[in-house]
């Protein structure tokens, strides 16, 4: 019951974790496609860190467009020519955490299983 629970409560954290991860991504789109005065190169992949006043990359001249990749979860700036870059949008802890976390919740679960197969309760053996 106890390794249930842990891997209950690993995946709620790898969840939570990846929907902070998530926001950061969003917050890039939101960037991305704010057609303003100063919207050429976009936002997030104007800066070698994904914020504004962050310093500049030089390969921002050649962005056309972007996309996101869920896992890792990512924004990718894609540039003339096929090229493309990873801009550092997402925190670098959160996609390792999540994969330990998953990985863990994973290993609780397996192991709960083998302790304690899941099967009617409150049933006896036989000569019991």
């Amino acid at each position: 019951m106890v390794l249930r629970k842990l891997a209950f409560a690993a995946g709620l954290a790898a969840f939570a974790l990846y929907l902070w991860g998530l926001l950061y991504v969003l917050g890039a789109i939101l960037q991305a496609e704010d057609d303003g005065a100063d919207s050429s190169p976009m936002l997030p992949c104007r800066t070698t860190n994904g914020e504004e006043g962050g310093p500049e990359d030089p390969r921002a001249a050649h962005v056309v467009d972007y996309s996101v990749d869920f896992v890792p979860l990512r924004f990718v700036c894609e540039m003339t020519g096929g090229g493309s870059y990873v801009t550092n949008t997402v925190p670098g802890y959160v996609n390792p955490a999540v994969f330990g976390l998953v990985l863990a919740s994973l290993g609780c679960w397996v192991a709960a299983l083998v302790v304690a197969p899941p099967g009617p309760r409150g049933v006896r053996g036989p000569g019991g």
